[in-house]
Formats: C-alpha cells, structure tokens, sequence
C-alpha cells in the first residue's frame, strides 16, 4: 500500500546515492549526488528534475551555498561551484585525493571541504584564488557537519575534531569517537550543544561540545538498526543523520532499510517509518522542518549482489508532522 506522505521522485540517480541536501531558502529545491557522476536540482513539490551536473567519477558530496549556488566534491578530486540559474560550472580547486565532504558555512560565507588526503581545505569562491587555507588531519576525512561557525570532523581512526571556522589553525577540540568502530556520519544539533555520531556497527553516540565534567556526564551512546532473525542478531551501518531544524530531534538511517526519529534529550525513539527494500543511504531535512529526503540505494555491505543486479536507486521525500516532535517533559 502507497504512504500518502511519501513521494519518490521521478529520474533517480542511475547509481547508489550519497549525498541529499535541501536549498536553505527554497524547501522545494532538492540536491542529491551520486555514484553516477551528477548531482541533479530538484522540484520536489513539482517532482521534476530542474537540470543535471555531470562530474568526471562519482559524486560523494553536495550542498548549497545559497538558492543560487551549490558545491560538489567526490572521487575526481575536484572542488565544484555550480550557478543554478545559469546551469554553469567552476572548478575551484582540488585535493590530492578524494573528497568526502563539502559544507558550506553560512556565517562565514566559505566553503569548508574534507579529503581523504588527510586535509581540511577552506574556500572563499569571491577571491581570485579561491582556496584560502589548507589544515592538514591526523587521518582520512570520513564525514563532517557544520552549525553556526562550530564544524564537527569525523575522521578515520575513531578522531573526532571540533574547529570554529573564524580560526581553524587549531582544533578546538580533539576526540576520540565513543564509539569502538569506523565512523560513518554526523550531524550537529540546531542549538549547537553537540552532535551526534554513528558507525558501522549499529550504534548511535550523543555528545556535547561543553568540555565541563557536568556537561559530559550526560553523553551516551545506544544500539539501533539492528534485527533478530532466528535468533541471530543482525547489525547494520548507521550510514546517515540529521537533525530536525525546529524541534532538534534526529532522524537516523541504516542499511537495514529502515528510518527512525529520535528524541535524544528523553532518550527515547519517536517514529520508524515503514521498511524501503533497499538500505537508507543518506537524510537531510528542508529548511522549514516539513520534509524530509531520504537516499535508498545498496550500500554494498555484504559485497556484491546476486546477478539479478543491484537494487533500485530511489530518493523519497517525506511529509514530517508531529512525529518530529520532542517528549513532553
């Protein structure tokens, strides 16, 4: 039976997808990047592919500068600005290796980008040489998430850095990850109070950036996309996080193909939206808080599939209503 507050949106990317971000100004103008090599604009509300942007090798991150510029960065190496109105491409620079993460930072104006070169990279797109400074990483960059001028660094190696993007010569902060195995997302809270962490293993870490014995005491981490089967537990990557714009809840999404909403102030999950016959790949809510996008794609966690091919590729758009909304205290 079709959900009546779900849509998919026609023209998927033709291969897994990475990376789903909504417009800061528009909850109707919708990002997603993929292994295919593009990063499409969407009309979510019109269900419309707006235009297309085809890259040099996949596609591992997106976002939005403002309604009329958006950024890319993936396996080519290449730091990509795109003008939306125009349709037109500038190549800003470039990492030595692969890049996991573009996120712009809006209080600053610049765009902040993470490698698999072990760099975090800083771009201004107004100077003449766009790249203003390079801050090399003990390890790979794996993900990063961004509030206000506060940017949260996951990294290989379980290393999680905190930097104030006014000043990045130093970290503000440096971490080891509660979490005991390979990091795969993180998302900041909207009130900037902390973060939340996942990995490969099924689990979920809350903490908070106040460095005070009080503040740290009330961090905790929790099992999750996880399934019994005949007795036999069933582990799943957290592959994606985002907090909710309003109400600083957050969604979580696993291969298990399942999304859930949690209120992690009450510890408490909110909503699981019904099963998608493939794994959640990547979340981002609009800037209103009244939808969410959800990436399905196969992940290859158990290698490659059968020869009946791998699964579909689809990008859902979700209604978010009361579900989203914290514990009463």
């Amino acid at each position: 039976m079709s959900d009546q507050k779900e849509i998919e949106l026609k023209s998927p990317p033709l291969d897994s997808v990475s990376s789903v971000t909504f417009s800061p100004s528009n909850s109707s103008h919708l990002l997603v990047g993929g292994w295919d090599s593009c990063v499409r604009l969407y009309d979510v509300t019109a269900n419309d592919q707006k235009t297309k942007f085809d890259h040099k090798a996949a596609v591992l991150s997106c976002c939005f500068g403002d309604s009329t510029r958006a950024y890319s960065g993936g396996l080519d190496t290449w730091v990509r600005e795109f003008d939306l109105e125009r349709e037109t491409t500038r190549v800003l620079g470039q990492h030595a290796e692969s890049i996991s993460r573009v996120v712009w930072i809006k209080d600053t104006n610049n765009l902040v980008t993470g490698s698999w070169d072990r760099t975090l990279r800083l771009w201004d797109p107004r100077a003449q040489a766009p790249c203003t400074a390079t801050h090399p990483q003990p390890e790979r960059v794996y993900c990063m998430d961004a509030v206000g001028t506060t940017i949260v660094v996951g990294m290989a190696g379980r290393h999680i850095y905190t930097y104030d993007a006014r000043k990045m010569a130093e970290p503000l902060q440096k971490r080891e990850s509660s979490l005991k195995f390979m990091t795969r997302a993180v998302a900041c809270m909207i009130d900037g109070k902390g973060f939340a962490t996942s990995s490969v293993e099924g689990r979920i870490a809350v903490d908070y950036l106040d460095p005070s014995p009080e503040a740290q005491s009330a961090k905790y981490a929790f099992k999750c996309h996880r399934q019994t089967v005949d007795g036999v537990d069933h582990v799943w990557p957290v592959n994606a996080l985002a907090f909710h714009p309003v109400h600083n809840t957050f969604a979580s999404g696993g291969s298990d193909g399942t999304v859930s909403m949690w209120d992690h102030t009450a510890k408490k999950r909110l909503r699981q939206y019904p099963k998608y016959k493939e794994g959640v790949a990547a979340l981002a809510f609009s800037a209103d808080g009244a939808k969410l996008a959800v990436g399905v794609s196969y992940g290859w966690d158990e290698g490659p599939k059968p020869s009946a091919g791998v699964g579909k590729t689809a990008v859902m758009v979700r209604e978010v209503g009361d579900e989203a909304k914290p514990k009463a205290k």
